[in-house]
């Protein structure tokens, strides 16, 4: 394949950026200084193989010259693509997929100041005027709005990133103007974020079985989570066995907690049982539904819990890596869990040997940079291995072709982390808890019009209205955002809904992966509605019609609805059920398929045009 370069040099911070995660150059095709007796070496490539092989470094290589430098240049992408021998057309389209690189100069300071839903419902949109009246020009800090940082319980929220070796990052939330303007300004002179405790307003209860450690246990600690009860469900899984620790994961009856439901167990042994190796075990992280943080408050508040239940899952697959992708925009999660990554190698819990059993795992942490269409399972993989994250046609299935080609098992943070109680009580006293069809715990995460937002943890079953309860809803409830933007609304008169899969089906709406948003009478739905329709316009990747041309549509309609009611707005209403008809059916993927739902649920549920 010929590579064309361009001809831009990278700077001496750029190369060095590059250089620091791949190793010097050894030859002057990968970029190298050339001098007489090596100018030869441009007319072939050694090793040109294994260059190749090296392209799912692609998306760390741009994250460490982003990082470095604050935004990627044509000779930094250029020095990319020789160290990794990836076309630079190509790699360029990588770098322009994500919302957090930029491939045209920008300040070394970016301030992401989230717009989204809660956010907005929050006053967003006067602390974004603020924050810019504030900063000015000239100010060495780019302001950039931004969807949902999954800050969701302390709205609104911002995020800055300071680029550098190393990079600085500052989170202010609940952000004020002057707090924001002083995490961009001086990131390492920002008030520390607050804990992940605080994020769980049951901290502390007994009764809990995926949040009792979090505000419990030191999460940078390894030795007080083994005191808490920590790798006690691992050693269970080497007492059982691989097929043992698949029987009792189906037998619990856990299905995935990302909102498709997929009985895990019946995932594990699709995988274990592909004669073709290697196997792959990847965590999907990369939660980026507007509203949910639920896995952020896992891996903040109990990060080795994580490690030990994927540690599990590749026992049981026959997984010798794991892959945590992790959202670009969690930087304390990534801290932590690289940290406990650390430890946990160093006390012979991860490596050749685990726990003295003969089994050898691993995992690595890749780090997205801000695309919602990563969280699904096939466009991750394609991140991973560093190309647009796009969706895949179906089938093939991942258990059989996922990450590189190979067997793999994908699952979330929170699915994962059920593991460990089903293990450690065993699969019949899991199953009991929740309802028949929908076992064990679920965690939910509350926010917008209720006194007390956060994650929280109920049995299947419980009614929208108990959990509603507990967070201390305000008066004047409007309506509630079931599964975040994908999901749908119901009215505040319909909360005696069970809060199982099977139970938001026959109430005409979804769980999704836990979202619960609370909206009072103060909040204008139909700005709401149009901010949602930008989010799926903005996140869509393109690659099919349905969705890139419905998602346009749908928000040009919502615009125009917005600007007119009544008889009016009849015609766009019946265009939005046409468009949201042809995504449903015709989309590649989820996003396009569920980008109407909410839409449609406003609708139809609470008269939103009325």
């Amino acid at each position: 394949m010929d590579l064309h370069f361009g001809d831009s040099k990278p700077t001496d911070e750029e190369r060095a950026a590059v250089d620091a995660l791949l190793g010097p150059p050894e030859s002057s095709w990968e970029g190298a200084a050339r001098d007489e007796m090596r100018a030869a070496d441009l007319r072939w490539a050694r090793g040109g193989r294994e260059a190749r092989d090296r392209r799912e470094l692609l998306l760390p290589g741009l994250h460490a010259v982003n990082d470095r430098i604050g935004w990627i240049s044509e000779g930094a992408l250029d020095y990319l693509c020789r160290r990794l021998t990836v076309p630079p057309a190509d790699a360029y389209g990588v770098a322009t997929f994500y919302a957090m690189f930029s491939v045209k100069p920008r300040p070394a300071t970016v301030l992401h100041v989230c717009t989204d839903l809660a956010c907005a419902a929050a006053g967003a949109p006067e602390l974004c005027a603020g924050i810019e009246a504030r900063l000015g020009l000239g100010s060495g800090v780019s302001v950039e709005r931004s969807p949902c940082l999954g800050l969701c319980e302390r709205a609104p929220a911002a995020l800055a990133i300071k680029a550098g070796d190393p990079v600085r990052t500052a989170v202010s939330a609940p952000a004020t103007v002057e707090e924001a303007v002083l995490a961009a300004s001086a990131p390492d002179s920002a008030p520390e974020e607050p804990p992940a405790a605080l994020a769980v307003p049951q901290a502390g209860q007994d009764g809990l079985m995926l949040l009792h450690r979090v505000g419990v246990v030191d999460p940078s600690s390894l030795d007080d989570y083994r005191a808490h009860g920590g790798y006690t469900a691992l050693r269970r899984a080497f007492e059982l066995g691989p097929a043992g620790v698949i029987r009792e994961v189906t037998d619990s009856g856990l299905v995935g907690r990302g909102g498709a439901a997929f009985p895990t167990g019946r995932k594990w042994q699709a995988t274990a049982s592909q004669p073709d190796r290697p196997h792959y075990l990847v965590c999907n992280a990369d939660e980026s539904e507007p509203g949910t943080f639920k896995d952020r408050v896992l891996m903040e508040g109990d990060p080795y819990a994580l490690v030990e239940a994927m540690t599990i899952a590749g026992y049981a697959t026959g997984a010798h890596q794991g892959y945590l992708y992790l959202r670009g925009e969690y930087p304390r999660a990534l801290r932590l869990l690289e940290h406990a990554l650390t430890q946990a190698r160093a006390r012979g819990l991860l490596g050749d040997d685990v726990l003295g059993q003969g089994y050898a795992f691993d995992i690595e942490i890749r780090r997205g940079a801000g695309a919602y269409i990563c969280g699904e399972e096939t466009a991750l993989f394609n991140s991973i291995e560093g190309y647009r994250g796009e969706p895949r046609s179906k089938p093939p299935f991942p258990v059989e072709k996922g990450l590189f080609g190979k067997p793999t098992v994908e699952n979330n943070v929170e699915t994962l982390v059920n593991v460990l109680p089903v293990l450690t009580m065993g699969a019949p006293a899991y199953a009991a808890i929740g309802t028949e069809r929908s076992t064990g715990p679920k965690l939910f995460c509350v926010s917008g019009s209720v006194r007390r937002p956060g994650v929280y943890e109920v049995p299947f079953g419980a009614t929208l209205g108990e959990l509603l309860a507990l967070a201390g809803v305000r008066e004047g409830l409007r309506a509630v955002l079931l599964g975040g933007a994908a999901g749908g609304f119901v009215r505040a008169d319909e909360l005696d809904v069970p809060l199982t899969f099977e139970g938001t089906r026959e109430a005409g709406t979804t769980l999704g992966s836990g979202v619960v948003m609370a909206f009072d009478d103060s909040v204008p739905l139909p700005r709401l509605l149009l901010r949602i329709a930008e989010f799926f316009r903005d996140e869509s990747c393109g690659q099919c019609v349905p969705c890139r041309v419905g998602t346009v549509r749908q928000e040009e309609a919502l615009h125009r609805i917005v600007e007119r009611t009544g008889a009016d707005a009849a015609g766009d209403i019946a265009l939005l059920r046409e468009v949201g008809r042809a995504m449903r059916d015709a989309s590649i993927c989820g996003l396009g398929q569920t980008a109407w739902n909410a839409v449609e649920s406003a609708i139809d549920r609470l008269g939103a045009y009325e």
